[in-house]
């Protein structure tokens, strides 16, 4: 039982953590640091079954990139088709194709051995490793975060902006998001409790012809919802201001006040990640997105999670890349 200490050590610092406040990032980590330490553990207490393990570790992760990259392709050549070529909609075929490249560059370093390769190969599997580690544990705390039910009264709605269709109009992502606001509100007003006024948060672009916020308000109104009980928020430009001037805006009319945020699923942790940061009290929501949609908008969710971390994120490639250098010393001296 020792070998599994680490990984009950693991999973109580999630639980914590997670009780604490579901919306940070280290939450992701500590789950995924908790199914990698199960992992050890069985291998540590199987002794007999290690070469079977470690071989399904091994293996597992390369026949699982190959995979991962065909599908990626094939999701990309849907975005293209439905979407256009727009860069965002570029970025499941190109992720696809650079797993490829990936893997073929670690077999040519591997097959032309010097102490220059050795060095390289050694820091792109660092790399690799610590990126798809990142990459499963958002993936996998998204899903779980995504699980979030409301419970009890709240006090706001706030639906967070997108593009408009043709600079007015409300798009079938933004209606999504506006569908379940409207479904809170009348789920909480069908139990008895009072009404939370619905707050909608975007400004308008460069190519809009009016705000967003104003667009999504008209369409709740056109859907049953009652105009005395919507809000509009028109400043915002970013998911970040979104949140800080609705903030705003629920503390001057209820500084007590309680809420829940509405955004697309793919966009829901990374939108708590901000809420958390922004001081908004409240947990976020995600609407139903396209299924050929979402692997495009995670892995963007993901990148921008990368930068916003970008100092560790550097720091933690410079130090591998430093591990794997001192690693390879001594080919460089024989």
């Amino acid at each position: 039982m020792l070998s599994f200490v680490p990984a009950l050590m693991f999973l109580s610092a999630f639980a914590l953590s997670v009780r604490k406040d579901r919306r940070r990032f280290r939450n992701a980590v500590l789950l995924g640091l908790t199914v990698i330490s199960v992992g050890a553990g069985l291998l540590l207490s199987r002794p007999e079954h290690a070469g079977v393990l470690l071989m399904l570790y091994l293996v597992l992760p390369l026949l699982a990139g190959l995979a991962l990259s065909a599908f990626l392709i094939a999701n990309g050549l849907t975005m293209v088709r439905k979407e256009g070529r727009s860069p965002a909609n570029l970025l499941s075929l190109m992720t696809g194709l650079s797993i490829i490249a990936l893997i073929v560059l670690a077999e040519h370093l591997r097959q032309t051995p010097s102490a220059l390769t050795s060095v390289a190969l050694a820091v792109l599997i660092m790399w690799c490793a610590y990126f798809s580690f990142l990459f499963a544990c958002f993936l996998g705390y998204a899903y779980l975060y995504g699980r979030i039910s409301v419970r009890g009264d709240v006090d706001f709605v706030v639906m967070l902006g997108s593009g408009l269709l043709g600079g007015e109009r409300v798009s079938p992502l933004l209606a999504s998001r506006l569908r379940v606001g409207l479904r809170i509100h009348d789920r909480q007003v069908a139990r008895g409790g009072p009404a939370p006024r619905l707050l909608t948060s975007g400004g308008q672009g460069p190519d809009e012809k009016l705000s967003e916020a104003r667009a999504m308000a008209g369409w709740l109104v056109e859907n049953g919802a009652p105009a005395a009980h919507v809000l509009t928020e028109e400043r915002s430009r970013d998911t970040e201001e979104n949140l800080r001037f609705s903030r705003a805006i629920m503390e001057a009319e209820k500084p007590g006040y309680t809420c829940v945020v509405v955004t697309n699923n793919f966009h829901a942790f990374r939108a708590a990640m901000t809420a958390r940061r922004e001081g908004v009290r409240g947990q976020v929501l995600g609407s139903p997105t396209a299924r050929y949609f979402w692997p495009s908008a995670t892995i963007r969710e993901f990148v921008a999670v990368l930068w916003e971390n970008r100092t560790v994120n550097l720091t933690m490639a410079a130090l591998m890349a430093g591990l794997g250098l001192l690693l390879t010393l001594p080919q460089w001296w024989f």
